[in-house]
């Protein structure tokens, strides 16, 4: 199969930056295009450079500092949009002004009030101004507004033109996520059939996912000759957003022998390129979420845990490091089987007779049908159940923490261990931080201790409420869990910590045959 390239086209920061409650600030903006960049897209969409003051800069800015991607601004079919993105591009390495104009006719009687010639003639003089203004520096994309609603023959008349007047990439969007995947097929199809002069140009898709939809006409578009996908990181956009960049490209992917096309994007730069962009907008991605939600390598199922511990193609299309993760996630739960169990408590260090873990496996299998998230935690308290009550080597007697605007965070604790009261001091990036290091401190600990996870949550209402405190660390050939509870998040974050300890120092003795 001869394979052609398709065109990334990221929208994030323009597209996806309308999505309602979402306002990054210039900085986050470049810090986001930058990472694009090491993700392999071919055209950051960085703005729309006259909508304001602040999109003019990041523009701007983007397109000075970002040098292997072309960069790229949006502008209506008028003359001040053209002009103000050519002022915001023209430092750039590679740009490209994409400029629009509506063709449906409900939006040509309601909102624009003209006819289709009109529109033609506006479509048309863009595309030649913007060439004219940037000497052929710039290239030309031009879409068609709610082209989905357009009708077709018109349509292809207007694509037409524009790619006689130097259009390079022609854009035809399901503005309003109305179509449906056949007939987004045959509509994409008779453009590419029926336009005499589309071979000079690129067809582009930009669908939104008002029907749970975008991404299934974006790659039904690719196999009907589109070579461009515009799309957004997670799917942000307006109002049900846009067709996900990590579905499309995982798709063509894991499906390349249904898709005759390849891209650039480092695939292992997904993970990273979604949590960023889920940080600084704000914008949670669900559990569920294909390719990059919590549970997108997790599985809970007991046929499904013992099958993918046996091999993970037998329940994984993919693998967690295509995308930048390290492993999957083998959830316990009350679904959850022996083989699942058996490969948890050997992670952890844990090594228990026949006897003992059937025994361990029924009071897990108990605990896991009336709590809904085990722990790890949960586990070492089945595990000392089942070995008696042990005492504590270390144990938390003081702990005071200072933070605060301007202030360095540091932290003081008393520990009491079998050689007497141990005094440490820390300071960190923050109060939890610089607590754990002033315990490290105390004790002589020093990098062989690592902390692998941390979880907080409160178990009563009101600003009084207590925190519960959930952390894993892992030292010595041994991952142990531990739990803390109390109103002071710090000193619930201490006292779980030290508990961890505890267990790794038991794990330690066990293994000597103390």
């Amino acid at each position: 199969m001869n394979r052609e390239k398709l065109y990334i086209f990221d929208t994030t920061l323009r597209d996806g930056e309308q999505t309602p409650g979402v306002n990054l600030t210039v900085d986050e903006k470049v810090q986001i295009a930058k990472q694009l960049e090491r993700l392999g897209i071919d055209v950051i969409e960085a703005g729309f450079a006259v909508s304001s003051p602040a999109d003019f800069e990041a523009v701007r800015r983007i397109a000075k500092e970002v040098k292997n991607s072309t960069v790229c601004s949006l502008a209506r079919a008028v003359e001040l949009d053209i002009k103000t993105a050519w002022d915001a591009l023209k430092e750039g390495n590679r740009v490209r002004i994409h400029t629009f104009i509506a063709t449906s006719d409900i939006h040509l009687k309601y909102k624009l009030k003209m006819s289709r010639e009109e529109a033609l003639k506006r479509a048309v003089n863009a595309v030649k101004l913007i060439k004219e203004i940037s000497e052929g520096r710039a290239e030309v994309e031009f879409s068609a507004e709610d082209a989905g609603r357009t009708d077709l023959k018109y349509l292809c008349e207007v694509v037409e033109a524009v790619i006689e007047a130097g259009a390079q990439v022609v854009n035809i969007p399901d503005t309003v996520g109305y179509a449906i995947p056949d007939e987004w097929y045959e509509k994409i199809l008779y453009i590419k059939e029926n336009v005499p002069n589309i071979k000079k140009a690129i067809i582009s898709v930009h669908c939104h996912n008002d029907l749970g939809l975008a991404t299934a006409n974006s790659l039904m578009a690719v196999k009907a000759g589109a070579r461009q996908v515009e799309c957004t990181v997670n799917g942000i956009g307006e109002r049900a957003g846009n067709a996900a960049l990590e579905e499309v490209v995982m798709a063509i992917k894991v499906r390349s022998d249904q898709f005759p096309v390849y891209t650039d994007i480092d695939t292992t730069q997904i993970y990273k390129t979604s949590q960023l962009v889920s940080r600084l907008t704000g914008v949670l991605i669900s559990k569920t979420k294909p390719i990059v939600g919590d549970n997108a390598f997790a599985h809970e199922s007991g046929i499904h845990q013992h099958g993918v511990l046996e091999c993970p193609e037998t329940y994984e299309i993919m693998r967690p490091s295509d995308i930048g993760l390290t492993e999957s996630k083998i959830v316990l739960g009350k679904h959850s089987g022996r083989h699942a169990f058996k490969k948890k408590l050997e992670e952890m260090g844990v090594e228990l007779s026949p006897e003992k873990f059937e025994e361990a496996f029924k009071k897990f299998k108990e605990l896991a049908s009336r709590k809904k998230e085990i722990y790890d935690v949960d586990l070492e308290l089945i595990i000392e159940g089942l070995e008696g009550e042990k005492e504590r080597t270390y144990q938390l007697l003081y702990n005071q923490a200072v933070s605060g605007e301007g202030v360095i965070p540091s932290a003081t604790v008393k520990i009491k261990t079998p050689e007497g009261e141990k005094l440490g001091l820390a300071v960190g990036n923050g109060p939890v931080d610089a607590t754990y290091r002033a315990i490290k401190n105390a004790l002589g600990l020093g990098d062989e201790i690592q902390l692998r996870d941390f979880k907080i949550r409160a178990l009563t209402a009101g600003t009084d409420a207590l925190a519960e405190v959930f952390v894993t660390i892992e030292g010595d050939g041994y991952r142990v869990s531990g739990r803390g509870v109390d109103p002071d998040i710090v000193r619930a974050s201490a006292l779980a910590f030290i508990e961890a300890l505890n267990r790794l120092e038991r794990r330690k003795l066990k293994k000597k045959g103390v």
